[in-house]
């Protein structure tokens, strides 16, 4: 119960999701008691799915939910759209999305809904499980990552939902996989200070300070009401009071550079980058502007704020201080 409770202060829309779900449910009830108001009371059954998922798309019940009210009502193409989502919530599989050609959604729709849940389920513990029931752990684990490594994490509840999953990885055990994916989801969505505050902390037990520092420091520039970079220095200084070994500073410009750097690589996409490449070399040729500024609008208008952010913000820490302005329109677009 004490565990429950905690769940709940961590995630307090879930209770209006389940508090949605169960009017959903109710007026499903009602429609098939009364015919006249059929329409009615299904339109208002899928009202109350939809704000189910929208208060809590954890929660595998809620769609589930969402997707029987659609076949109640004989909607193939709204079934296909429901699917459609939870591909994107599930990280975006080329594969699974593929399956949604040319089928009946009426007739398989739900079946395909179980087989995505079965493969990915959206509770973190159930997902983990599975692992730690595995006589074959370690392949299936590099299964995962490798998965991890092609799949599109720029949708928040996706980021979210592997997020989690990685925290599983970490308290596993797993160190070093949980730090490579954790950057892959980051360079998809570098607002996410939660996974860069718990990558800082693992970084900082690791006694590896440098990465640390970086870590708190994305948090800092995302949340400026928070200071953990400046708590970490306050940590660090304390520590080294009175020792003789020489105290910890800083990383230096080309450390942050080098950390942005691939920050910035595991965020560049390819098809953005040769579209653009074209129209930068025209304008270089027009008038003399910068080239990362050429660079940082070619990002922006192609709606790569995350490859545009970690470019920012290494040019930033090189001393371009009119790059600051571009950090913060990146922000704005997350």
């Amino acid at each position: 119960m004490a565990g429950e409770s905690a769940d709940l202060l961590q995630h307090p829309r879930r209770n209006l999701g389940n508090r949605y779900r169960t009017q959903a449910q109710k007026f499903v009830r009602l429609a098939s008691k009364d015919p006249e108001r059929f329409e009615d009371n299904l339109a208002w059954a899928e009202q109350n799915a939809r704000q189910a998922l929208l208060h809590d798309f954890t929660d595998e019940r809620n769609w589930r939910c969402l997707a029987d009210i659609k076949v109640v009502n004989g909607d193939g193409l709204g079934l296909c759209a429901v699917l459609e989502d939870i591909f994107i919530v599930l990280g975006r599989d080329a594969d699974q999305v593929e399956q949604l050609k040319d089928i009946d959604f009426l007739m398989v729709g739900l079946e395909l809904l179980e087989a995505a849940f079965a493969r990915d389920p959206l509770d973190p513990d159930m997902w983990w499980s599975r692992f730690s029931d595995s006589q074959s752990r370690e392949k299936e684990l590099e299964d995962f990552a490798e998965r991890c490594r092609r799949l599109d994490f720029s949708d928040q509840r996706a980021n979210i939902v592997y997020g989690r999953r990685l925290e599983r990885l970490r308290t596993g055990g797993h160190e070093d996989l949980f730090i490579e994916l954790s950057r892959h989801l980051l360079a998809h969505r570098p607002n996410n200070h939660e996974l860069w505050m718990e990558l800082g902390r693992l970084y900082e037990r690791r006694e590896e300070m440098d990465e640390a520092w970086s870590c708190y420091d994305h948090v800092q520039q995302l949340q400026p009401h928070q200071t953990p970079r400046d708590m970490f220095l306050q940590r660090i200084t304390g520590r080294m009071m009175g020792e003789e070994e020489k105290p910890w500073t800083a990383p230096n410009i080309e450390k942050r550079s080098q950390f942005l750097e691939q920050m910035l690589q595991l965020s560049q996409r390819i098809s953005s980058v040769e579209e653009h490449k074209e129209e930068a070399t025209e304008q270089t040729e027009e008038i003399s502007v910068h080239p990362d500024l050429i660079r940082l609008e070619s990002l922006m208008a192609a709606g790569d704020a995350s490859e545009a952010f970690f470019l920012a913000r290494r040019l930033v820490s090189q001393g371009e201080e009119w790059a600051e302005d571009w950090v913060q329109k990146a922000k704005a677009n997350f």
